[in-house]
C-alpha cells in the first residue's frame, strides 16, 4: 500500500518522524496549492506540505517519497507564471522557506553561498553590504528564492548585458530524485572536469531534484546606476530608438520597452509625469564607475533622443529606485486595468520584436480581447499580455485561447516559448510541437535521473 492510498494524515504523520509535527501542514494552505498562474484558474491539490530545515532533511523528505512512489513538488516563493510548482493530487509540496542558512561570502573572491530559500532581494542586499553584486533581478525579487530562480533560470531586466541566473553559477548542492545529496561545480569561478550538471539542474524546473543550496560568482559593486527612459509617439519611433540605442556602440545594462497599452496603465504614477500623446517608451541604463557609466548614459540618452517626446534621465540614487521601482510595477497596473492578465513571455530575435508585437495586435483582434506588451527589448522578449476581468467566466475562457494562441509567435518569427517564465504545465501543449528528437533527448535524460518519474512529474517536459 503506498501513502498516496493511506491518505493524507498518514503522509502528514510520516513527514512529521523526519521534519517534526510543526513543519508538516495537512491539509495544505491554499497559497501553496497555486502560483502567479491562479488567473487561469490554475490550482492543485497535494497530500501535505512540508518545510525541512536542511539539505539533510530534505534528503530524507525525498527518499521517503520516493519508496513510496509520492510524487515532490519543489517550491520557492510560488511567484512562478508557468504552474511549476503547482501540486497534483496525490503528491506533496516541498518548501524550501528553511532553506535559509547563514550565507557565505567572500568578498574578496568575488562569490557567494546562500541556502536556496533565501529571498532574491535579501540576496542582493547582503551582496551590496559586502561590496559585491548580483545582477538578475527578477521582478518578484522581494518574494520569490534564490533556488526558484536558478530551478528557472530566472532573469530580469539587467540580464541583457550580464546574463541570466546561468551565467552567475558556480556550485549547487542538490537532492537528487533518489535522494542523494550532492554537490556539482564550488568556489572555483570555472570547471570542464564534468559534463556541465549546473546547466542541466538551472532551468530544469525541480524535475530533475531539489536544490539546497546556491554558489555564486559574483561582482564587485557598482558605482552608479544611471538609467535613460525615453517615450515616443508611436511604435515604429520607438523601436526605431532599440535599434539605435542597440548601434550606439555601448552595451546598456538593461533595455526595456512598454507598448502603448502598458504605458497608458502605468504613465499616472511615472515620477514627474509623462506626455498624454506617450504611446511606447525605452529604457536603458549604463552602470559601472561612475565616470564610465556617465559617458555611456550620455550615450545611450543621445541614441534615444531623435524623435522622444520626452527624455528623463535621473539624477539621484532616490529618482533612479523611484524609476526602477515604477517599472517594476508595471505588471501590477495592467492588472488593475480590467483586474486580471494572462501572459506569456514569448521570445523572438530582437530585430523582430516589432513583427511580434503586430502579431501579438492581430491575436487580441482575432479574439476580441484587449491586449498589450512590454518587457526586455534588448533579449528579445514580450510579455504578451490579455487583460481580463477574472470575474467573467467566459471572457476568461477567451483570453485563455488567445494567450496560448501567442505561443504561436515564437515559432512563427524562429523564437523560442519562453524565456525566463518555463514551460511548467501552462505552456506543455507549446512544448510538445518542440523538434521530436529533442524532446526524446530530454525524457532520456528526465529518465535516467528520475526512473520512478516522482520528482515533480507532468512538469516541464510534455508526456512521451
Amino acid at each position: 500500500m503506498t501513502s498516496r492510498d493511506r491518505g493524507a494524515a498518514a503522509v502528514a504523520r510520516d513527514l512529521a518522524r523526519i521534519v517534526g509535527d510543526v513543519h508538516v501542514r495537512e491539509p495544505v494552505p491554499a497559497e501553496l496549492l497555486q502560483d502567479a498562474t491562479e488567473t487561469r484558474g490554475v490550482r492543485g491539490e497535494a497530500l501535505a506540505a512540508v518545510f525541512p530545515a536542511d539539505a539533510e532533511e530534505t534528503a530524507a523528505v525525498v527518499r521517503w517519497a520516493g519508496a513510496q512512489g509520492v510524487p515532490v513538488v519543489p517550491r520557492g516563493g510560488g511567484t512562478g507564471y508557468s504552474g511549476g510548482a503547482v501540486p497534483d493530487a496525490g503528491s506533496i509540496v516541498l518548501a524550501t522557506d528553511r532553506l535559509t542558512g547563514p550565507p557565505t561570502i567572500v568578498p574578496e573572491a568575488w562569490r557567494g553561498t546562500f541556502g536556496a530559500g533565501t529571498v532574491t532581494a535579501d540576496l542582493q542586499r547582503r551582496c551590496l553590504e559586502a561590496g559585491l553584486f548580483f545582477a538578475p533581478n527578477p521582478g518578484s525579487a522581494e518574494s520569490c528564492r534564490i533556488g526558484g530562480n536558478v530551478a528557472t533560470n530566472a532573469g530580469g531586466p539587467r540580464s541583457f548585458r550580464h546574463g541570466s541566473t546561468r551565467a552567475w553559477l558556480s556550485g549547487l548542492e542538490v537532492v537528487l530524485p533518489g535522494g542523494e545529496l550532492v554537490r556539482l561545480g564550488g568556489d572555483a569561478r570555472k570547471s570542464v572536469e564534468t559534463l556541465d550538471l549546473l546547466g542541466l539542474l538551472c532551468g530544469s524546473e525541480g524535475t530533475l531534484g531539489v536544490i539546497t543550496e546556491v554558489t555564486l560568482r559574483l561582482q564587485p559593486a557598482p558605482e552608479v546606476a544611471l538609467p535613460v527612459l525615453a517615450v515616443y509617439p508611436d511604435r515604429d519611433t520607438g523601436l526605431a530608438a532599440i535599434a539605435a540605442a542597440m548601434a550606439c556602440g555601448v552595451v546598456p545594462t538593461a533595455l526595456e520597452f512598454l507598448d502603448g497599452g502598458a504605458l497608458r496603465a502605468a504613465a499616472q504614477t511615472f515620477p514627474g509625469g509623462l506626455p498624454e500623446a506617450a504611446a511606447f517608451a525605452v529604457i536603458a541604463e549604463a552602470l559601472g564607475p561612475a565616470d564610465i557609466a556617465a559617458l555611456e548614459a550620455a550615450a545611450l540618452a543621445e541614441a534615444l533622443a531623435d524623435d522622444a517626446l520626452k527624455v528623463v534621465r535621473p539624477d539621484t540614487r532616490a529618482r533612479v529606485e523611484a524609476l526602477w521601482a515604477w517599472r517594476d510595477g508595471v505588471s501590477l497596473a495592467v492588472v488593475a486595468a480590467r483586474g486580471g492578465k494572462l501572459s506569456e513571455d514569448v521570445v523572438v530575435p530582437a530585430e523582430r520584436l516589432g513583427e511580434a508585437l503586430a502579431a501579438v495586435d492581430r491575436l487580441g483582434a482575432e479574439h476580441g480581447v484587449p491586449v498589450t506588451s512590454w518587457g526586455h527589448a534588448g533579449d528579445g522578449i514580450l510579455h504578451a499580455t490579455v487583460l481580463v476581468d477574472r470575474n467573467d467566466a467566459a471572457a476568461l475562457a477567451g483570453a485563455r485561447d488567445a494567450a496560448h494562441a501567442m505561443l504561436g509567435i515564437a515559432a512563427d518569427l524562429g523564437g523560442a516559448l519562453s524565456g525566463e517564465h518555463g514551460i511548467g504545465s501552462v505552456k506543455l501543449a507549446g512544448a510538445a510541437a518542440l523538434d521530436p528528437t529533442v524532446l526524446a533527448t530530454q525524457r532520456a535524460v528526465k529518465d535516467a535521473l528520475d526512473p520512478r518519474g516522482t520528482m515533480n512529474p507532468g512538469r516541464k517536459l510534455p508526456p512521451a
